[in-house]
């Protein structure tokens, strides 16, 4: 969601020169600096950029440079002359001489000056709409550029965790028969060979073994990698969607790990987790 755009608009008289940049946020949240003179705009400006970007932090700015007078400060010569009638007035009251100074008092009173702001040309504001949309458009040219790259990390990552859980199988293969040989192992040391009843012994042990099964739990795992991958593949926004894949992700390899019962394995694990960590951080920026 990371990204920054620039335009540039040019009249006779002044250039203006239009900034968007974006970061990552889980909310469509748009800060903007726009001068005076455009202010009325602003409603329109964020209607615009709103309609081009789902989600982030976006600051937007303009700034004008060799500004003709756009805004002029008039005496206003109603107030004035009102001001000075009461003064008058009271002065005759109170017996007072009025000095030229009045006029310094006069001009610190409230609505003495006002501002004049000159009406913003309909050319003028076309072509600093076009700049805007055009600012967004290479704003979005990173977005979709940083995109790809986060989807290159992810399927490494993906392709990471699949790799490990090829190993898992390898490492699968002398797990049960290390579980039997201890199981075996504890209730000769304990009750003697000649009292095991191998009947209930195999009945128990086939019972034991159920629980530390995990083929469902790769079965899944590779399903939900296969899924995320695919799901990059589409069309935003899928930042959401992206994210309950990973929990499923990582809810198969918790597991995985609960019922291993082996170190090889859940040294194996441990670096799946550490793999979907670096996929988790990624989502953070997919809208």
């Amino acid at each position: 969601m990371t990204g920054f755009g620039k335009a540039i608009a040019e009249t006779p008289q002044k250039k203006i020169t239009i900034e968007i940049k974006s970061l990552n946020s889980k909310q469509f949240d748009l800060n903007t600096k726009i001068p005076w003179v455009y202010k009325e705009k602003e409603p329109e400006i964020r209607s615009i950029i709103s309609q081009k970007l789902d989600r982030g932090k976006i600051d937007f700015s303009i700034f004008i440079d060799s500004v003709d007078q756009e805004v002029a400060t008039v005496i206003n010569k109603a107030a004035v002359r009102n001001y000075y009638t009461q003064f008058k007035e009271i002065a005759a009251e109170l017996d007072i001489k009025l000095d030229d100074q009045i006029f310094s008092a006069i001009m610190k009173l409230p609505e003495t000056l006002k501002t004049e702001k000159n009406e913003i040309p309909e050319e003028e504001w076309n072509l600093i709409r076009n700049q805007i949309l055009e600012s967004v458009r290479i704003l979005d040219l990173y977005r979709i550029e940083e995109g790809n790259s986060i989807m290159s990390d992810m399927e490494k990552c993906v392709g990471k965790i699949l790799a490990l859980l090829e190993k898992i199988g390898t490492c699968e293969e002398g797990r049960l028969k290390k579980i039997r040989e201890k199981l075996n192992s504890m209730l000769e040391e304990n009750i003697g060979v000649e009292n095991i009843d191998k009947n209930r012994f195999e009945q128990e042990l086939i019972y034991f073994i159920e629980k530390f099964d995990i083929n469902e739990e790769k079965v899944r795992l590779g399903t939900h990698c296969d899924y995320l991958i695919d799901t990059m593949k589409t069309e935003a926004p899928n930042g959401k969607l992206l994210s309950f894949i990973c929990q499923e992700i990582g809810r198969e390899i918790n597991t995985i790990g609960s019922k291993a019962n082996d170190a090889s394995i859940q040294k194996l694990v441990v670096m799946m987790k550490d793999e979907l960590e670096k996929i988790k951080e990624q989502t953070l920026n997919v809208l």
